[in-house]
């Protein structure tokens, strides 16, 4: 009976043992943070008819994951999930804008909610528990799930008017970004940092607008945590 005992309490400890090897190669390898990154959003026409009249202030968080592409860490894809709060205002000449609209110039102030993934290759330098340098580069997919536009014309005003069925399902575009790593704990890593997204896909359909081609861009203070 004891040596049943033994045998298995060592069975037990090896296990356990090449469970934390386990989880600390998976700790290696992979990052898991979290992130709030202020921003400033700006809905950018490219055909006459359309101008904007000011970028707004946005928000951008959720999840962030780095898949380290070596030992070091040096190399990796970064991703995550992130919810984007973004918008613009926009002024429309008249025959522009919304069927409902057209008849008058009317401005119109875009807020957008969007889903968005993020997918990109980051480069860092790694020290001994000290501040590290990072930049990225790379793509994002979004996918809106709330439009709302508030509605100023010489004749009317319409609050709230849900857009999102006259937007484009899908966008993606180009990312870009740069800033710092820094150690708060045992555990614990900072980053700060700066990043622009460039949208390519037209947010408004134009067969609904008839605005030509909108495309979403940012700026944003990147402001997060490593677990």
């Amino acid at each position: 009976m004891k040596r049943i005992f033994l045998l298995a309490l060592t069975l037990g400890m090896v296990k356990m043992g090449m469970a934390q090897q386990g989880m600390g190669t998976f700790r290696s390898r992979v990052r898991l943070g979290f992130k709030v990154d202020p921003m400033i959003s700006i809905l950018k026409p490219q055909e006459s008819g359309v101008n904007r009249n000011s970028a707004k202030a946005g928000l951008s968080f959720g999840l962030m994951a780095d898949f380290n592409l070596n030992e070091t860490g040096n190399y990796a894809i970064a991703s995550g999930f992130q919810v984007v709060l973004a918008g613009s205002k926009l002024k429309y000449d008249a025959g522009k804008g919304l069927s409902d609209f057209k008849g008058n110039p009317a401005e119109y102030n875009m807020k957008l909610t969007y889903v968005e993934i993020p997918l990109a290759l980051k480069l860092k330098t790694t020290s001994n528990g000290g501040l590290d340098w990072w930049g990225q580069f790379g793509t994002f997919l979004s996918f809106p799930v709330s439009g709302r536009a508030d509605v100023i014309s010489l004749s009317q005003t319409h609050d709230r008017v849900n857009i999102l069925k006259e937007m484009n399902r899908i966008n993606i575009g180009m990312l870009i970004g740069a800033g710092i790593e820094y150690p708060l704990g045992e555990t614990l890593t900072g980053v700060a940092g700066i990043t622009y997204q460039n949208g390519f896909v037209d947010v408004t359909r134009n067969g609904k607008w008839d605005d030509g081609r909108v495309n979403l861009n940012s700026f944003a203070l990147r402001l997060g945590v490593f677990f």
